[in-house]
């Protein structure tokens, strides 16, 4: 990613914010335990590739953030400042655990530790925290590492990446207790007793999704816009995507199945998306629907899906789909996506067809105009 991509990320109250979507590789660890003393823990890694040159970049107060994930009915975000939050901690790496759903989940009390993992996965600077009470706000360190010792010591940081493993155990209210516990049940009917509804989309062939069709029901309803419904497992949704696990925490039950509504997306986008998180595979019509699946496996935080779409979108570049392929990677923050779009743009063939076409220029005017600032500074 081009040192000018990077800093091209939107301001939001006068701070430059970089989500941690723009930076690849992130990897995801949820463990939820539970203790005697009614305490769900989980686990979460946040990667952010080629720290070195994100840190020689952004500014003071310049914010990376991971994706959601969840632990203890909440939604968590680990929020890193590589040249510290504020100018009094300059010269420092600042570090913080942020409650991201407490406006559907309310206030929480978490403990949690921080650690920078070295180049064969063990800690190699750790700090823990206390017991406090999240109420939408964060917890952390202003000064968890100076950059000097960063630098210094390479084996907080692998390949030039940094690894900041987070370990969360947040109390459980009585109320919510029940999510947590799994009560022994008879074993379940045979197959054809249940009348297991067929799966929504092709299984065949694919051993562990099709397993699950087969002997379990699905206790969760999709309806769509458009009237269409979706059945799914609510384990499995829960598993492959935060959001739908927030989502699915709020939505309605009707008996043993959880109705949720999805107003603002096509049915077979909704069915792909869906089949990715039982198959990890993309549909066979993904080259019709990457643009509207990459905004839907964003939204719904499904990463490798989104990458793959990005890739997919790259070998499609031309001078007519350029300024709105630019669009959507500017709005879902793809950065794959947006460079491969400046690179075609800054060919000069591809800029005089550009500049040609009063349409096309338009477009990029109205829609793309920080692609327009980039190539300048370039």
């Amino acid at each position: 990613m081009s040192t000018s991509a990077l800093l091209s990320a939107l301001r939001v109250g006068g701070r430059q914010h970089v989500t941690a979507s723009i930076l690849a590789g992130r990897q995801h660890i949820t463990a939820p335990t539970l203790g005697e003393r009614m305490q769900a823990t989980g686990s979460h890694v946040f990667r952010i590739d080629r720290f070195t040159r994100v840190k020689d970049r952004v500014a003071n107060g310049a914010l990376v953030r991971s994706g959601t994930f969840g632990v203890g009915g909440h939604g968590w975000r680990i929020h890193c400042y590589p040249n510290g939050n504020v100018e009094q901690t300059r010269g420092s790496m600042s570090l913080f655990l942020k409650q991201a759903s407490h406006a559907t989940t309310g206030d929480a009390t978490a403990t949690f530790k921080m650690s920078i993992l070295d180049q064969s996965w063990k800690p190699s600077r750790a700090l823990s925290m206390d017991a406090h009470r999240f109420t939408g706000d964060g917890w952390g360190w202003d000064r968890f590492i100076k950059l000097e010792d960063l630098e210094k010591d390479q084996k907080h940081l692998e390949d030039g990446c940094l690894s900041v493993l987070c370990d969360v155990t947040v109390d459980i209210r009585p109320s919510t207790y029940y999510k947590y516990i799994r009560l022994q049940v008879p074993a379940a009917p045979a197959a054809q007793e249940l009348k297991l509804a067929p799966p929504p989309f092709e299984l065949h062939g694919v051993g562990l999704a099709e397993a699950i069709w087969s002997k379990q029901a699905a206790d969760v309803k999709i309806k769509l816009g458009d009237g269409q419904t979706l059945a799914a497992h609510r384990w499995v949704l829960e598993a492959q995507s935060p959001v739908f696990m927030m989502d699915l925490a709020l939505a309605s039950k009707t008996g043993n199945v959880t109705e949720l509504r999805v107003d603002d997306m096509d049915a077979d986008v909704c069915k792909a998306l869906v089949q990715f998180m039982y198959t990890h595979s993309p549909p066979r019509e993904l080259e019709s629907m990457a643009g509207r699946l990459l905004a839907a496996a964003d939204r719904y935080e499904v990463e490798k899906l989104k990458l793959i779409c990005e890739e997919v979108l790259c070998k499609s570049i031309d001078t007519s789909s350029l300024a709105a392929t630019l669009a959507l990677a500017e709005r879902h923050r793809c950065p794959v996506l947006w460079e491969a779009c400046m690179k075609f743009l800054s060919s000069p063939g591809n800029m005089d067809v550009i500049l040609a076409s009063s349409d096309s220029l338009e477009k990029l005017k109205t829609g793309c105009q920080s692609a327009l600032l980039e190539l300048l500074g370039r």
